[in-house]
């Protein structure tokens, strides 16, 4: 993602929740206890003993478990059906450009798995659960950039039938798409593609039109309520903001939230499904480790490299303002990983019954 950019300044309902930061009330109950009774869980992906597995653990970070557990293969990116019973995820197998990256399903505690897709990354569910989106590999060869992507299609979980998007052929370079809970839109990066430079764009599911959000920055992510969309604004903020979807065409207000860490990158934003709180993965700047099978050298946010020091963290959504993770603030922020083992990409859902 590009630096450097000019962050614009928080409105003055903002800079008023900012004083109710301090209130007796979050200073008595830190982070850490509301996720500890919190009934959530996190998917994550995490690189241990020369492998790429997908853990779940608790919404505090305890109970972690490895629910893949394959040294021949590397599993990451999981996300999580809305229903919280699947778990879709890519998986790697190969080395350089001979890697095959593949799209594949497993039930939420593991079992069952299947492949979908070969030559398929960035995935994402429809909001009925029914279907899992994806974005078909630009060229036969690999490449580990995140926007080497042409086309979109959609696979039926029931009938394993694959149909593309109505205007697939003119969807390109794009990364990190998701739906938005209405089902109407979907909401995405796109770099160098389309008639743009760098932009994060709303694309009518099942029309032609796409909008220009007009906000900088990449990897967005529609609150479950669809009211708001968090986003990375440069490598060191991530932001949340009001979303419109029901007007003529989708719409951002001003800034509501700003997270910052000048000294680390924030990457890979994600709502709690009551939309309380925020997970992202914080970690130094980088561009991966040759000497870790199964990763590649790129920018560490991307996935597949390898990120040293990387570790999830916590925000309350609530007030707003601003949060600096340089600052010790227990009401506002916590960990929810400590090893440091590239953790990234967190997927929260609500356990199935």
């Amino acid at each position: 993602m590009r630096t450097g950019l000019q962050m614009p300044a928080l409105g003055l309902g903002a800079a008023l929740l900012l004083f109710a930061g301090c209130s007796p009330t979050l200073a008595a109950d830190p982070l850490k206890a509301q996720l500890d009774r919190s009934p959530f869980k996190i998917a994550y992906e995490s690189y241990v003993d020369g492998n790429w597995e997908i853990f779940v653990c608790d919404a505090n970070g305890s109970n972690a478990v490895n629910l893949t557990r394959t040294p021949s293969a590397h599993e990451h990116y999981p996300q999580v059906s809305p229903d919280g019973t699947h778990i879709a995820f890519t998986q790697d197998d190969g080395e350089g450009r001979g890697n095959v990256r593949s799209l594949w399903v497993m039930d939420i505690d593991g079992k069952n798995r299947r492949q979908l897709a070969d030559h398929a990354r960035e995935q994402f569910w429809s909001p009925d659960s029914r279907r899992i989106g994806f974005l078909p590999q630009e060229y036969p060869k690999f490449n580990v950039i995140d926007y080497y992507t042409k086309g979109m299609n959609f696979y039926e979980l029931a009938t394993g039938k694959v149909e593309p998007h109505p205007n697939s052929q003119k969807l390109h370079h794009l990364y990190n798409p998701s739906f938005a809970p209405n089902g109407k839109w979907i909401i995405s990066t796109v770099h160098a593609g389309m008639g743009f430079g760098h932009a994060i764009l709303a694309i009518e599911a099942n029309g032609d039109r796409i909008v220009n959000l007009e906000i900088p920055g990449c990897r967005p992510c529609v609150s479950p309520d669809g009211k708001q969309l968090a986003w990375g604004a440069s490598d060191h903020d991530i932001v949340a903001a009001p979303l419109d979807l029901d007007g003529p065409e989708p719409k951002v207000g001003p800034w509501r939230i700003q997270v910052k860490d000048p000294k680390n990158h924030i990457y890979h934003v994600d709502w709690s499904p009551d939309g309380r709180f925020l997970t992202l993965s914080r970690g130094p700047e980088g561009h991966g480790s040759p000497a870790k099978p199964g990763t590649f050298q790129a920018a560490c946010e991307i996935v597949g490299v390898y990120a040293a020091g990387w570790d999830l963290f916590a925000i309350a959504a609530d007030p707003g303002g601003v949060v600096d993770l340089t600052t010790a603030d227990p009401s506002r922020w916590t960990a929810i990983t400590t090893n440091g083992n590239s953790n990234k990409e967190s997927a929260w859902f609500r356990p199935h019954p």
